[in-house]
């Protein structure tokens, strides 16, 4: 290794790629959730980049499953469009890139697909998995595509996550999600800023569970929305740097304490002051003095010019 390549990952942190801490969270939650419950199934994640979030679910494969990635990686796209998306947003993504970072985590490799997502159902079985991760194309077209394979590859209780679909820059991704919601029946579970966890199954356990989970959370804020008729949990990390907030209001509060303080001993220095004039003003040296002064003043008032 040459002093200018950089060492493998010693941390998921260390692993280029959009996961949020938020869903990192989700994802742990989830995939233990099913282990609890013993509910058995194959990992897929169509679209890995580098491997941040593949490692995290690989984490998670038991005996007897298998972890599928399926991604283009360094080849070629097959069409125009996709090829121009390639080339301007993941110029960085190699398969040797993604191999180094999950033997960084992992003894044995997942079974890698380099080709386009559309190939997945040649080698994933209709509903043998649990858990798929779409995040490969933002095209409405592939997206749309994606999701109806994952529909196929999960039984009614597994589990999709999709990912941006809000972003400004991936309506296609918006439109291919919602589409599914409101036409193919899938029932988001919960949101976060960038990805949509749901299923074609029963959603009120999961949600319940999910609910009691996240009110134990202390980094971790959630709300619940009602869309179309349907509780959606919506989820998202508390911001990093309230502590150093709170201890800036703290430190404001204790100067603005010590600001009173130094006024009330002012004013009790002032009205001390007052009392000691008053008392001066009383006393028969000071009218004397001021009748001695007044004498004079009254002679020179009767002078004539």
């Amino acid at each position: 290794m040459s002093s200018q390549e950089p060492g493998p990952p010693a941390s998921l942190d260390d692993v280029k790629g959009w996961f949020p801490k938020v869903d990192q969270l989700l994802f742990t939650w989830f995939l233990e959730r099913q282990d609890q419950l013993g509910e058995t199934g194959d990992l897929v994640e169509l679209g890995s980049y580098l491997g941040k979030s593949a490692i995290l679910m690989g984490r998670h494969m038991r005996d007897g499953e298998t972890f599928t990635v399926c991604d283009l990686f360094d080849s070629e796209a097959s069409d125009d469009s996709n090829q121009e998306e390639m080339a301007r947003s993941y110029s960085s993504l190699t398969r040797k890139a993604f191999e180094a970072n999950y033997r960084a985590f992992h003894d044995r490799l997942p079974q890698i697909i380099q080709g386009p997502t559309s190939l997945i159902l040649d080698h994933v079985q209709p509903e043998t998995c649990r858990f798929v991760h779409v995040d490969a194309s933002h095209l409405y077209e592939h997206v749309h595509g994606d999701i109806q394979a994952a529909h196929v590859m999960l039984p009614a209780g597994g589990v999709i996550v999709c990912d941006d679909y809000r972003s400004e820059h991936t309506p296609g991704v918006s439109a291919a999600v919602w589409e599914s919601v409101t036409v193919d029946g899938l029932r988001p579970i919960c949101i976060t800023p960038q990805k949509l966890y749901g299923t074609w199954g029963d959603i009120g356990p999961i949600q319940n569970d999910l609910l009691n989970w996240l009110e134990k959370q202390e980094d971790v804020w959630h709300e619940i929305q009602q869309v179309a008729g349907r509780q959606l949990v919506r989820v998202k990390q508390k911001p990093a740097n309230r502590p150093q907030k709170d201890d800036q209001v703290r430190k404001l509060k204790a100067r603005l304490a010590k600001a009173e303080e130094q006024l009330a001993q002012a004013e009790d220095r002032l009205a001390g002051t007052r009392q000691e004039l008053g008392s001066v003003r009383n006393s028969v040296s000071f009218k004397v003095g001021r009748k001695a002064t007044a004498l004079p003043r009254a002679l020179r008032g009767k002078r004539k010019p």
